[in-house]
């Protein structure tokens, strides 16, 4: 029996163990964690980037980008960021991209649009960062994040973005690409003082932004629209046609030079010219 309850634990133990190696982090991740390639543990993945995908490292051909950073930030305002991640292999699943996302100071959350795509990290830690299960899906591989800035004379604020690019096949595989984004912004002393903002981001620079999904109508669903236009083809033809019509009036219908004119024509042309001599 003791043998059976051996096996049967070491069963169990593989069982356990296959999620953390095959599967990858989909409502996100934060904080220490565990490579599932070498059973290391990591102690910020913001920091030292998404090793569980992909323990090759930082790879420059997927870009992560992040839109409309200020230059400098004033204390206790909120600030909205667009993050996105370029590049990497093709999501044919579920699942197309994630990140993980720490501050120093102030704090961090989701901004306009991104809510059910974006959370804290862990156990609501505000200077964290990730993707939800939904956010991970997100066929444009973008979020909106925003960060509030803490009391004046706080210091520079320093942002670690590590955010991976994924085949969607749910698995932690060398397919899987990642790259990782640090960056700083000063604190400003005055209130409009430099309220520029710009766009950083790291990688190779081939910037193609994935397709969007296409939208339109046909011409039957067009309706009345349509038949506006047409319309308005057919008013601006007859204009053009009544305008050659008068010119051809003026050309042949009146002209003295003209041979094919009638006789009344001629005779009052004649008439009129004995009276002015």
């Amino acid at each position: 029996m003791n043998k059976y309850r051996l096996g049967l634990a070491a069963i169990m133990a593989i069982l356990l163990a296959l999620p953390g190696v095959s599967m990858g982090v989909h409502n996100g991740i934060g904080g220490t964690h565990v490579n599932n390639a070498d059973g290391e543990e990591i102690s910020d993945v913001a920091e030292m980037g998404c090793l569980c995908h992909n323990p090759d490292g930082a790879d420059n051909e997927v870009t992560v980008l992040m839109a409309d950073v200020p230059y400098r930030y004033l204390a206790g305002q909120t600030y909205e960021m667009v993050l996105q991640i370029i590049g990497g292999p093709s999501a044919d699943g579920t699942y197309a991209a994630g990140f993980s996302m720490r501050v120093n100071i102030g704090s961090l959350t989701a901004g306009s649009g991104s809510e059910n795509l974006v959370q804290t990290a862990v156990e609501g830690d505000e200077q964290t960062l990730t993707h939800t299960a939904a956010g991970a899906a997100a066929a444009d591989r973008s979020w909106t994040v925003a960060w509030t800035a803490p009391d004046s004379e706080a210091g520079d604020v320093v942002f670690r973005v590590s955010g991976n690019s994924v085949n969607g096949d749910q698995g932690a595989t060398n397919a899987d690409r990642w790259n990782h984004l640090m960056f700083a912004i000063p604190e400003g002393v005055a209130e409009g003082e430099d309220v520029r903002t710009r766009t950083i981001f790291v990688g190779d620079g081939e910037l193609e932004a994935p397709q969007t999904a296409e939208h339109g109508l046909s011409l039957h669903d067009m309706g009345a629209p349509l038949r506006a236009h047409w319309l308005g083809l057919l008013g601006f033809l007859s204009v053009i046609l009544v305008i050659v019509f008068c010119g051809l009036m003026l050309r042949y219908g009146f002209s003295t030079s003209y041979k094919g004119r009638s006789n009344l024509l001629r005779l009052r042309y004649h008439t009129e010219r004995r009276g002015d001599q």
